[in-house]
């Protein structure tokens, strides 16, 4: 009969404990902390390397901590399985004492292992393309918070100076990322800037900067823009110090602005060369800001065994609650998935309800829910279940098409 070893991992920042464990409590050896660097990666390989009979080594997914030490693994051809967290916390809690330790945490992990040890899934590194693209998805994430934050500042500092101007222009973006109003108020920081003069003078001054800013102009805006201002009430004065405040906080706006641009097209280059890509482009709803979101939060759908498999990755799946003769028929999904996912799935929905397209599935399912009395959280969230649905079917079936076709027009070597 071949000896398992089970390897439990617990990782954390630049540090990892190690317990090896065998069937029957057999401690093969004592936990010990091993550094997530090369020269100590590479001597837990020959360590692990050396053990006899199957070996398998689980860790917990704990953001990006884990990836260092999975990585040197799967290149010494080690099994490695990468779990979700919460199965570890919710295996073998029948002590009520409530310590933890590292090392206590290793012993636990390795003994998951042995318990599972025909079901551990293994781990495979999704290929660098859609491992880039997740990257700059979770930069955007990060900057698209900060963008709402730096829109607001300057709009509450604009109701002082010149309150309403972000209304008189449309939110549309520009080919650099920037959105007019905001260059506006660049050069027209205070509405004195505006009615201050006259209405001629205001509009060979808005013309100079149209034409500097390779913006549209015309005659009707300039009556618009100008007729706005003569109406509103600032409450700062217009000088110096209100003139750097405004300024300067387009000029962070702004900056924060191409940025966001430039992640944004880099995305969808990369997202451009998946098979999957036109497959998602096509979708309603969808288009080249959010189609790259689902390709680098979703991944590889191969690696998903059905649909359902992929709705509860995006914690939208509903689980069953019943006891005795009770079972409750109102069931909140989840959320134990992919809330970057469920993010992107709302931008979707929130599109399919704007551009209103008759044609398509989900939308009518929406709509059904909405004529229905259901609350607007419960038909977005259906909506999005049904789409990730039709999103699996779709890609699966792209994906299948193309794989036949290459194998149609592989040359046959056998002659």
């Amino acid at each position: 009969m071949e000896v398992i070893t089970a390897v439990g991992i617990d990782v954390s920042k630049g540090r990892s404990t190690v317990a090896t464990m065998r069937p029957g409590g057999e401690v093969v050896t004592i936990p010990y902390d091993v550094e997530h660097s090369a020269d100590e990666l590479q001597k837990l390989v020959r360590v692990l390397t050396a053990l006899d009979g199957g070996v398998r080594i689980v860790m917990e997914h704990t953001g990006a901590y884990y990836l260092p030490v999975a990585t040197v693994l799967l290149e010494a051809g080690l099994f490695v399985s990468v779990v979700h967290a919460k199965l570890i916390h919710d295996f073998g809690n029948n002590s009520i004492w409530r310590g933890k330790t590292d090392k206590k945490d290793a012993v636990k992990i390795a003994n998951y292992a042995l318990t599972n040890w025909t079901s551990l899934p293994q781990f495979h590194q999704q290929e660098n393309t859609r491992q880039e693209i997740k990257k700059l998805n979770r930069q955007l994430s990060l900057y698209t918070k900060m963008e709402v934050a730096l829109k607001n500042n300057l709009i509450a500092l604009l109701d002082q100076s010149f309150p309403g101007v972000n209304k008189v222009f449309p939110p549309a973006a520009k080919a650099n990322g920037h959105e007019k109003w905001i260059d506006f108020a660049e050069r027209f920081w205070h509405r004195d800037c505006v009615c201050g003069v006259s209405r001629s003078a205001f509009s060979e001054s808005y013309r100079k900067w149209c034409k500097k800013t390779n913006s549209l102009w015309s005659a009707d805006k300039v009556d618009k823009v100008y007729d706005h201002a003569r109406v509103q009430v600032a409450t700062f004065p217009k000088n110096d110090t209100t003139k750097l405040i405004v300024t300067q906080a387009v000029s962070q706006l702004n900056s924060l602005l191409e940025t966001v641009f430039t992640i944004q097209n880099e995305m969808n280059r990369l997202a451009s060369s998946l098979p999957e890509y036109e497959t998602v482009l096509a979708m309603p709803g969808v288009g080249k800001i959010l189609a790259p979101q689902l390709v680098a939060e979703i991944g590889d759908v191969a690696r998903f065994h059905s649909k359902r498999a992929l709705t509860a990755f995006a914690g939208l799946d509903s689980p069953p609650y019943q006891s005795g003769q009770f079972e409750s028929k109102e069931r909140k999904i989840s959320k134990r998935g992919s809330p970057h996912l469920r993010r992107a799935l709302f931008r979707v929905m929130t599109m399919l309800l704007l551009n209103q397209p008759e044609d398509d599935e989900v939308y009518q399912f929406m709509c059904k829910k909405r004529a229905e009395g259901k609350h607007y959280y419960v038909y977005m969230t259906a909506g999005s279940n049904k789409f990730l649905r039709r999103y699996y079917g779709k890609v699966r079936e792209c994906l299948l098409e193309q794989t036949a076709t290459i194998t149609v027009d592989e040359p046959n070597h056998a002659s």
